[in-house]
C-alpha cells in the first residue's frame, strides 16, 4: 500500500473562515459581547469520557468545569472542579449550574430538550437546545440536512403505526431492501433492523414498539468517513481534515486519518458539506457528520453528532488544536484553533472486551502499549469494564500513514483486538 499524503485542504488549514453574509440566526445562542475568560466555569451536560476529555481541554486553558452527571463515579465527576449528581432534569441542579456556569454544553444528544430549554432562559447553551433537538430526531435531522443541499439516503418516515399502515407497498419497495431505524434514542447500532420487503417492513416496525422510525434504503457502500466542524460564537469555521471509519457490529472499530480512500475533491465535499449543514443550523459547537460513500464515489450524508465525536479523538494526539479544545473555544466565544494534522493517526477504540480472555478477567498489557512508539493510551476511568463498553481509546501516529496502521495492527495484536 502507497502512503496518503496528509491533504492540503480546508481540514489542514490554520486560517477560520468567516460565515457568509445573510447566514440564518436558528436557535443562535445569545452570547456575550466579549468572550468568556479563563477562571470562568463552563458546564457540561454528562459526565462520560466525552465531558471528561472536555474537562482536559477546558482545564488546561484556565477554565472551570461543573459537570451534571447522575453517575456517581462517572468519569468527569472525579475531574471537574464540580460534580452536580442529579438527575438530567432535575430543575434545582439545572438551576445552580446556570446561576455557576456562564455557557453551558453537552456531551451527548439525548439530553431531554426541557432541560435544554430550561438553561437557556438562563444562561447561554452551546450548541443551542433547538440544534440538540434536530439531532435527536433523525425525521428532522434528514429533513434539515437536505435543506443545506447535502444529499441523504432515500427514505420514508413512519411516524406511528397508522402512518405506515398508510403507506403503499410500492411507495414502501421504493426504499427496500432497507434499514429500518428507530428515529430517536439509536446509537452504536443499537434501535435498527434489516428488512427486505413490506411485510419485513411491518414486523420490524412492531418489534421495534410501533415508534416512529426511518425507512432507509440500503445504499452499495464502499467506505465510511467523517467530518468534523468546529463553528465559533462569531460564525467563523475550522475543520478537521476527514477521517476514514470501520465499525464492527455497529461500534467503531477503527479511525484512520487522513482518509487513505478519499481523494482530496471528495474530502472538499465532504467538508463544504458538514460547514453547510452548520450554517443552515447556525450551529456554534463541535458537529460531525458522518458519510457514506458509495461504490460510484458518489457522497451521501448518514448522521450528524452535535458534540465531540469519537471518530475526531485522533485530533488529540495528531492535530494541532483537538476537538474538545475547539468546544472550549466555541463556547467560550474564543477565536476557533488551528485545525492542521501534524502526524498520520490510526485510533483504535478499546472495549471491554480487552479486559476479559476466555470469559476471564484479565488486565490488558498496557506495558506493552505503553513501550510502543507513537502509541498514545488514553483510558476513561471506568470502574467496571463490560463487553462492548467503550473503556478508552488508544491513537497511533506515525511519519507516514502506513507505518501508523502497520503499528495499529501490532497494537491491535497486544490487546487481541479483532480489526477484521
Amino acid at each position: 500500500m502507497t502512503d496518503v499524503p496528509l491533504p492540503v485542504s480546508a481540514g489542514s488549514s490554520c486560517a477560520a473562515a468567516a460565515a457568509p453574509a445573510g447566514a440564518p440566526t436558528f436557535g443562535a445562542p445569545a452570547y456575550p459581547c466579549a468572550p468568556i475568560m479563563p477562571g470562568a466555569w463552563l458546564g457540561m451536560i454528562g459526565g462520560g469520557q466525552l465531558g471528561r476529555m472536555f474537562c482536559f481541554a477546558a482545564q488546561a486553558m484556565g477554565y472551570r468545569v461543573a459537570v451534571l452527571d447522575p453517575d456517581i463515579t462517572c468519569p468527569a465527576g472525579g475531574i471537574a472542579e464540580r460534580h452536580l449528581c442529579a438527575a438530567y432534569d432535575d430543575l434545582d441542579a439545572l438551576a445552580e449550574m446556570a446561576r455557576l456556569c456562564a455557557v453551558v454544553s453537552t456531551e451527548f444528544e439525548n439530553v431531554p430538550a426541557a432541560s435544554l430549554d430550561f438553561l437557556a432562559r438562563m444562561t447561554c447553551v452551546s450548541p443551542s437546545a433547538q440544534c440538540v433537538s434536530i439531532a435527536q430526531d433523525r425525521i428532522a435531522e434528514k429533513r434539515w440536512i437536505e435543506q443545506a443541499g447535502v444529499p441523504v439516503a432515500p427514505h420514508v418516515a413512519i411516524e406511528s403505526p397508522a402512518v405506515l399502515q398508510a403507506i403503499s407497498d410500492p411507495a414502501l419497495a421504493a426504499v427496500l431492501p432497507g434499514i429500518l431505524k428507530t428515529a430517536r434514542f439509536g446509537y452504536d447500532g443499537k434501535g435498527q433492523m434489516s428488512v427486505r420487503n413490506p411485510d419485513e417492513v411491518r414486523a420490524a416496525h412492531a418489534a421495534l414498539g410501533g415508534v416512529a422510525c426511518v425507512l432507509e434504503r440500503r445504499l452499495p457502500l464502499a467506505y465510511e468517513i467523517s467530518a468534523i466542524v468546529a463553528r465559533g460564537a462569531d460564525r467563523t469555521t475550522a475543520v478537521f481534515p476527514v477521517a476514514q471509519n470501520i465499525h464492527r457490529n455497529g461500534i467503531l472499530s477503527q479511525t484512520i486519518a487522513p482518509s487513505p480512500d478519499a481523494g482530496l475533491a471528495l474530502i472538499e465535499q465532504a467538508q463544504a458539506a458538514a460547514l453547510s449543514i452548520a450554517v443552515q443550523l447556525d450551529y456554534v459547537g463541535v458537529l460531525c457528520v458522518e458519510f457514506f460513500v458509495l461504490k460510484d464515489g458518489s457522497l451521501v450524508a448518514n448522521e450528524m453528532a452535535p458534540r465531540p465525536h469519537n471518530s475526531g479523538h485522533y485530533t488529540i494526539d495528531a492535530c494541532v488544536s483537538n476537538q474538545f479544545d475547539q468546544q472550549v473555544r466555541a463556547m467560550a466565544g474564543m477565536p476557533m484553533g488551528c485545525t492542521r494534522q501534524h502526524s498520520p493517526a490510526v485510533m483504535l477504540n478499546l472495549l471491554g472486551d480487552a479486559w476479559f480472555e476466555n470469559k476471564m478477567p484479565r488486565v490488558p498489557p498496557w506495558h506493552g502499549v505503553a513501550a510502543m512508539p507513537g502509541a498514545h493510551l488514553h483510558l476513561y476511568a471506568k470502574e467496571d469494564a463490560r463487553i462492548g463498553r467503550k473503556m478508552g481509546h488508544v491513537t497511533l501516529t506515525a511519519p507516514t500513514l502506513d507505518e501508523a496502521r502497520a503499528a495499529a495492527r501490532d497494537c491491535a495484536r497486544l490487546l487481541r483486538i479483532s480489526l477484521e
